[in-house]
């Protein structure tokens, strides 16, 4: 057997028959009978939206979070809020777009732009989902390394073994893997909600907090932060990844039967993003509390934060808590990254690659640099690459929501399902805010650089 032949056999799947079903081995494995009640239905709908809610409450998250709430108090929770109304609208777009079509977005672009715009997008997707899967890396390698003390080094090798979890639990079942992903966004929860409990902020201070205020604009550091958060918030990458988990389940493929899994997707995703956005606002409320409160406004960085929790707080555990609470999402998050590039590799370009090769091939991408920077920067070169991580995330963005908006409000496409007048405008809006927002992030970071 030559190289080639091994190489084929054992790195690609059959590609004889091309299917057109979004992660082959789950569609539609999942049934919702007709006959169940509201309550069955939800559940049995409930899932996509937790594995979306993950790429919300990432490490990249994190040190936005931590920056605003020590720098700027509890000022930048109205941006929190917005921003996770923006991911709201986007995920409805897209989860409708899968049900409706039956095609997630990468299918529909590759079916709608020529082969030269599309190789672009799927290379501007790969490069979003590299850069999600380092913040993860560096997230939990951080993680091991306080609450184990394991080097960072052999931190990011540790997960690296990731794999072997993932294909486990897609051999198992979709359910198992949803199942994973929801206990692990509980015990970040939990942990959060203990930390609050430990830090008393001031709940005047937290209502403040979310009524906008035009000093986020005026003042540069404050805008800085903002778009971070924005950036950190809205994964490109979901929006590929949503429109095709919601087609695990097996519902009537007629007009009624769209429309009634549109609701349920729907509220699905609401309730988990809203847990996102909890999530999010309790790191910047500790952060507030603890920091800001205690004179500490320099705290950006995670070990800076997990460092000082424990004495400014004076218990003993807060630390502790907030290290578990980072392992837990670091982990919860590389676990959709898999799928993500599965999705956007088939669908583009119809390559369909066996999981564990893909798994390890975006892991040595997310591997690479990091070793390198651990190399010659140490520790703290990890802090610079969360940051420059999260900006290729935000200018990948627009070039998600553009062809998602687009899709979802062709009538051609989308039939009576196609977005309201009212909808269209708003899809429109944040698809403009969400692109001049990013291109002064992107000024803003170049000048910071230079």
């Amino acid at each position: 057997m030559s190289l080639f032949s091994f190489f084929k056999k054992n790195c690609f799947q059959s590609n004889t028959i091309l299917n057109e079903e979004s992660i082959p081995q789950s569609h539609r494995s999942i049934p919702v009978p007709a006959h169940f009640s509201f309550w069955k239905k939800l559940f049995a709908f409930s899932g996509p939206g937790f594995l979306i809610a993950v790429g919300y409450m990432d490490p990249g998250n994190w040190a936005t979070d931590l920056a605003a709430g020590s720098q700027f108090n509890y000022s930048l929770l109205c941006v929190i809020f917005i921003s996770n109304i923006m991911a709201m609208l986007l995920q409805t777009l897209s989860l409708k777009l899968g049900i409706v079509t039956e095609r997630n977005l990468a299918q529909m672009c590759r079916a709608h732009y020529s082969p030269s715009v599309n190789f672009l997008l799927w290379v501007l997707c790969e490069l979003a989902i590299t850069a999600c899967d380092l913040a993860e890396i560096i997230g939990s390698a951080i993680a091991l390394n306080l609450l184990f003390h394991i080097p960072i080094m052999w931190g990011v090798c540790i997960t690296a073994l990731d794999v072997f979890a993932l294909l486990f639990l897609q051999q198992k079942g979709f359910r198992y893997l949803e199942a994973l992903i929801i206990t692990l966004i509980g015990v970040i929860g939990i942990c959060f909600g203990l930390e609050i409990l430990f830090s008393h902020p001031s709940g005047m201070a937290i209502a403040a907090g979310f009524v906008p205020h035009l000093n986020i604009i005026t003042h540069p550091g404050m805008l800085y932060i903002a778009i971070g958060i924005l950036g950190a918030t809205v994964m490109p990458h979901n929006l590929y990844l949503h429109s095709s988990i919601v087609q695990t389940r097996s519902y009537p493929l007629t007009e009624i039967g769209k429309k009634e899994a549109i609701r349920f997707a729907s509220i699905d995703s609401n309730i988990a993003l809203s847990l996102a956005m909890l999530i999010n606002a309790a790191i910047l409320i500790v952060a507030a509390a603890t920091f800001f409160k205690g004179g500490r406004n320099d705290v950006a960085e995670i070990e800076d934060a997990y460092k000082l929790l424990s004495p400014m707080l004076g218990v003993t555990g807060a630390s502790t808590l907030f290290a578990i609470a980072l392992l837990a999402a670091g982990q919860n998050s590389t676990l959709t990254g898999t799928m993500a590039g599965q999705i956007v590799m088939e669908g583009f370009l119809q390559l369909k690659m066996k999981p564990w090769v893909r798994r390890l091939a975006t892991r040595s991408l997310a591997l690479i640099p990091t070793i390198i920077v651990v190399w010659f920067m140490g520790d703290r070169g990890m802090n610079q690459l969360l940051l420059a991580s999260q900006v290729v995330l935000s200018m990948q963005l627009s070039f998600a929501v553009i062809p998602l908006v687009s899709f979802t409000n062709n009538a051609k496409k989308m039939g009576e399902f196609v977005n309201s007048s009212y909808m269209k405008i708003a899809a429109w809006s944040v698809a403009g805010i969400i692109l001049a927002l990013n291109a002064w992030l992107l000024i803003l970071t170049l000048k910071s650089w230079l």
